[in-house]
């Protein structure tokens, strides 16, 4: 096995940008070119939405979203935030839905990158956390799962593990403690892939963190550059490879329980789902172990 998860690694997914993703589209229509993460900070906070296929579910989030900072920044001029739209794809008007915002806010407040071809959700946080201006980069669900006001229990987390090695630290918004009630209102199948997955979560990569996969984290400029531009898998199972390198980084973590509602129209599949990220937590301990994946920073062209 470990031979197999050597020699089929790809060393790296390419960072290439198409041109068509080197711009974005402002409020008045002209093309943008887009910032790099490598440049000075310019904002407090940056928000990354991955979304695919997202036209009915992203209002309600981006409304929640945008009416907590709007009405923060109104408490605290000196806050400052963005919100990123990453459409990975979509066959559906996710853009243009995500265009309105931006339309309304403007396009310092609100921007939507448009991927040519689908990445994966990975991949499409990791396009949007490259072009973010946050001094922190907040990954939220286009879903809206999780209450956004919540950002400030996760910014607690980050706060209480200064001071951060090399301005490096991540806060991970957590489910952990709704475990019993959501196992009360799922089948046994899918309560035994749960308990499979978090046991080879465990076993296999990140020891610390009950809760890997809630789409809610905040990590500072510095931890987003240096995981993000380590990170080889770009669908499901990049949330555990992006906290496994963390780890081997020594960066801290910190897991704070957030409020989280199941929101209809996941992308998951439950069964295949979890079989293609099973088969990623077993590559993802192997090929660091043997040496396919190093720990190496890269930037996006």
């Amino acid at each position: 096995i470990c031979t197999i998860a050597h020699v089929t690694a790809r060393k790296m997914p390419t960072l290439h940008r198409y041109e068509e993703e080197k711009f974005f589209v402002n409020a008045e229509g002209r093309k943008e070119s887009v910032p790099s993460i490598h440049d000075p900070p310019t904002k407090e906070l940056s928000v990354v939405v991955p979304s695919y296929n997202e036209e009915d579910r992203l209002p309600l989030m981006m409304d929640e979203a945008l009416d907590y900072l709007e009405k923060r920044q109104k408490r605290d001029p000196s806050f400052t935030y963005e919100v990123i739209v990453v459409d990975d794809g979509s066959k559906d008007q996710t853009t243009k839905v995500a265009m309105k915002y931006c339309k309304k806010y403007g396009s310092d407040k609100v921007r939507v990158l448009s991927l040519v071809k689908n990445r994966g959700k990975g991949g499409a946080v990791r396009m949007g956390v490259f072009i973010s201006r946050g001094k922190k980069i907040l990954m939220a669900d286009a879903d809206g799962a999780t209450k956004f006001a919540d950002i400030e229990k996760v910014e607690e987390g980050l706060k209480n593990l200064q001071p951060w090695p090399n301005q490096m630290a991540i806060s991970c918004g957590s489910r952990a403690h709704l475990e019993k009630d959501s196992i009360a209102k799922r089948s046994y199948f899918r309560t035994l892939l749960m308990y499979g997955f978090h046991f080879l979560v465990w076993f296999l990569c990140v020891k610390e963190i009950r809760d890997t996969q809630c789409g809610f984290k905040l990590l500072t400029r510095e931890a987003a550059l240096r995981t993000f531009s380590t990170l080889h898998i770009e669908r499901w199972a990049f949330d555990v490879e992006l906290l496994y390198i963390a780890q081997c980084l020594r960066i801290p973590i910190a897991e704070v329980a957030v409020n989280w509602t199941e929101i209809e129209g996941s992308k998951l599949v439950p069964f295949w789902s979890w079989l293609q990220m099973g088969r990623d937590l077993l590559f993802i301990r192997l090929r660091y172990m043997t040496g396919a994946w190093q720990l190496e920073t890269r930037k996006c062209n």
